[in-house]
């Protein structure tokens, strides 16, 4: 412990003295704190990255934008992509190319311009009149009225879309407006404490007199809708909601309950008898120096068990934050390849040690104390068939299976069983390294 100690303290202070003396020679401009302020005179020429509570923009960013924050206003120029994310995005000013924008607020201003696509996800999504999108539109969440221009497509999935400005290409409408979806959501679904005015929508497809749609109009309703005779240009198709039939859910009957449960019941003694099998003539020699740790310590196996199962995710911990110290250092010193093969092999790592323990624990812990558990019990009545190389595992097999199985309580065998196994592994490994050291 001692090493690994040394090794996580030396690598956090080489990141210190890395974020000390490396020069911001990188291709982006980060920043970070409370509130961030980019005031109308400042110009950053690269990309810019900002972590804050509170974000503003009054100046000009000539790359890309990637902000996160409680509340973001873009007030000023983005000439790259706008990339947002927090409780409220409201968008003033310009951007040049698209806008991927996610929140419980947002918001397009009378003089908000976006260049490109404007992607968009969250509780509600506003485009005042006198915005406007250069592309297409995407928004999927709870509601969104639109009053500014759009240029191309729209396509939401929405539970209320309210349109009343224009619409240069075609509109595609998720929604559905049904007697129980009739009155308009509760503001409360929103946030109380979003910094922003969320408009009421009501549920369903609204389009108002003052909308222009150039293209076709397609929405889902279960009846036709009032719609402006001269709103849409192109053809309007209305499509019922559609409702599969394996998502209406119809109660089991008892019958049914009882052979499902036999059926995984039986299920799962074939899969473990198999594996145990296979096993068994593969690795004969481990299965039974296993087993007789576990046979020998059943209760020290069961508290190590314990102890293994948390190392095991202690484990992963570890090889996170080396992945990530590791990578982040060499990243800022620009030794990318290194910082990339220390990634992808934490990566590799990460999922060779979780897929390991799925197996550890989903098949060879129960088939070490099933085998056990059959072998005990056959000793009771025929020792002469306890080294059989079917019948203990069967028996045995069935038993733990049918105590997993059990409702309400199973789950705790299930970790009985599991606790054991690792306990019998972590004996065999301590006695392995203990012959190696001795070696």
């Amino acid at each position: 412990m001692k090493t690994i100690h040394k090794f996580i303290s030396i690598l956090s202070l080489l990141t210190l003295l890395t974020l000390t003396f490396t020069t911001p020679a990188l291709a982006f401009d980060g920043r970070g704190g409370e509130d961030v302020v980019i005031k109308a005179n400042e110009i950053v020429n690269d990309d810019l990255y900002v972590g804050a509570n509170t974000f503003v923009l009054e100046g000009t960013v000539k790359g890309d934008l990637i902000v996160f924050a409680k509340t973001i206003t873009i007030n000023g120029t983005v000439e790259g992509d706008l990339i947002a994310a927090g409780q409220s995005v409201v968008i003033n000013g310009t951007v040049a190319d698209d806008a991927r924008i996610a929140g419980a607020g947002l918001q397009l201003g009378e003089n908000a311009s976006i260049g490109g696509d404007l992607v968009s996800a969250g509780a509600s999504l506003e485009a005042k009149n006198g915005s406007s999108i250069g592309n297409d539109l995407v928004f999927g969440g709870g509601q969104t009225l639109l009053a500014g221009s759009i240029s191309r497509n729209v396509l939401a999935g929405t539970s209320a879309l309210e349109l009343r400005g224009s619409v240069g290409g075609n509109v595609k409408a998720y929604v559905d407006e049904t007697d129980k979806t009739k009155s308009s959501p509760p503001m409360r679904m929103y946030g109380s404490d979003v910094p922003i005015s969320i408009p009421s929508v009501e549920p369903g497809l609204t389009i108002a007199d003052t909308a222009k749609i150039s293209g076709n109009l397609e929405y889902t309703s279960t009846k036709d809708l009032p719609i402006p005779s001269d709103a849409v240009v192109g053809k309007i198709t209305r499509t019922e909601p559609a409702v599969r039939p394996d998502a209406v859910h119809t109660e089991p009957t008892t019958a049914q309950r009882a052979i499902k449960w036999s059926l995984n019941l039986l299920r799962s003694i074939l899969t473990l008898v198999l594996f145990g099998l296979l096993l068994g003539w593969l690795l004969p020699s481990f299965m039974k120096n296993v087993m007789d740790k576990l046979q020998a310590k059943p209760a020290e196996s069961l508290g190590w068990g314990i102890v293994a199962y948390a190392a095991f995710f202690f484990t992963l911990l570890l090889v996170v934050v080396a992945m990530i110290v590791g990578g982040v250092v060499f990243g800022l010193l620009t030794l990318h390849s290194i910082s990339g093969t220390i990634v992808s092999v934490g990566l590799v790592t990460l999922f060779e040690l979780i897929v390991g323990f799925v197996l550890v624990t989903a098949f060879l812990t129960k088939i070490l104390v099933a085998w056990l558990s059959g072998k005990w019990i056959i000793n009771r009545f025929n020792p002469t068939l306890v080294e059989h190389k079917l019948w203990p595992l069967l028996l045995g097999t069935a038993v733990v299976a049918l105590a997993i199985a059990i409702p309400y309580v199973g789950w705790l065998f299930g970790l009985i069983v599991m606790f054991l196994g690792l306990g019998a592994l972590w004996f065999w490994g301590q006695g392995l390294w203990q012959a190696r050291k001795a070696a």
